[in-house]
């Protein structure tokens, strides 16, 4: 629906995923079993981590905050998109999509933090091991995963209610199956260059510092197994690392490939499907990947079962 440029909107069109309508029974159907597999495989680490007692350490601490956030993130997109896709219906209030975006930023910046303090325990544990303890300790991992919540919140609140003051919209179409805030403020007849260079200075302070910590952390890693290098060292550093980073390179790969290449080069199609890569697909396989390349999540998960045996 086009609208003048001083109009105002109630609601806006999700135009969804590039999917023929044939097809939208079956699709629906895929992604309704990837968000069930999201849901209880992350509940599954959660309650895991919770029963076994080798696994109440630090690292396995924000990985269970980071199960929570992972349901939470797939949560906020996925299950409007399934329900517009079988009842064929595309629209969301504005409310709804403002609240959308606001929940949307909050856990997709606390999954960077905490990615971030996994990446830090890693280099604690392996470049420091005599001071691990000392270090990591109650104090500081609740410390972490705090101020990843209130960084989160007051970063989504800042870009939410700069958002809410957009009250003129060019059209009410959205070429996507989320409410995508970039995609927000092109639609928007108002001016953008606060919101623009907010989200600038924020998303610079929310992904790219963090994502540049990650791999100084990895740096101070690979230097320290240089030192020393041995066969029983480089399979111990693989073992306590080589989960988080397939889930740090499926995380920011995605979003290194829908937000830093070049315009020109992304259409509305590309984006919503890359998009799908880290709010359906990186939540979905990241238990996977945390149980089956790692020993203490297999050996809880049989501990588990026994019992119930």
């Amino acid at each position: 629906m086009r609208m003048d440029n001083e109009s105002t909107v109630s609601e806006f069109i999700l135009l969804g995923l590039p999917i023929r309508p044939e097809d939208q029974a079956v699709y629906s159907a895929l992604f309704l079993v990837l968000y069930l597999t999201t849901v209880l495989g992350n509940l599954l680490i959660i309650l895991l981590i919770r029963l076994d007692p080798n696994l109440h350490t630090p690292m396995y601490f924000f990985l269970s905050h980071l199960a929570l956030t992972d349901i939470s993130f797939s949560s906020v997109t996925v299950p409007k998109m399934l329900v517009n896709m079988l009842t064929h219906s595309q629209s969301i209030s504005y409310t709804g999509c403002v609240s959308q975006v606001y929940f949307f930023i909050v856990f997709g910046s606390i999954d960077s933090f905490l990615l971030t303090s996994m990446a830090y325990d890693r280099y604690v544990a392996i470049c420091h091991p005599l001071h691990y303890t000392i270090i990591m300790n109650l104090s500081l991992c609740v410390l972490l995963v705090g101020m990843s919540w209130v960084l989160s919140s007051a970063n989504a609140l800042v870009q939410t209610l700069l958002l809410a003051r957009l009250s003129h919209f060019r059209n009410n179409t959205i070429p996507h199956y989320f409410c995508d805030l970039s995609t927000l403020l092109k639609l928007s007849s108002s001016d953008t260059t606060i919101n623009d260079l907010i989200i600038l200075v924020l998303g610079n302070g929310v992904i790219t510092l963090p994502f540049i910590c990650i791999l100084v952390s990895y740096g101070y890693i690979g230097v320290t197994i240089l030192k020393t290098p041995s066969i029983k060292g480089i399979r111990k550093a693989l073992s306590t690392c080589g989960s988080h980073l397939c889930v740090v390179s499926l995380y920011y790969g995605s979003i290194i490939g829908l937000y830093c290449v070049p315009s020109s080069n992304n259409t509305s199609d590309k984006n919503a499907i890359v998009a799908v890569m880290y709010t359906v697909v990186t939540p979905m396989l990241n238990p996977f990947i945390y149980s089956l390349r790692n020993r203490d999540m297999k050996g809880a998960l049989r501990n588990i079962l026994s019992r119930t045996q």
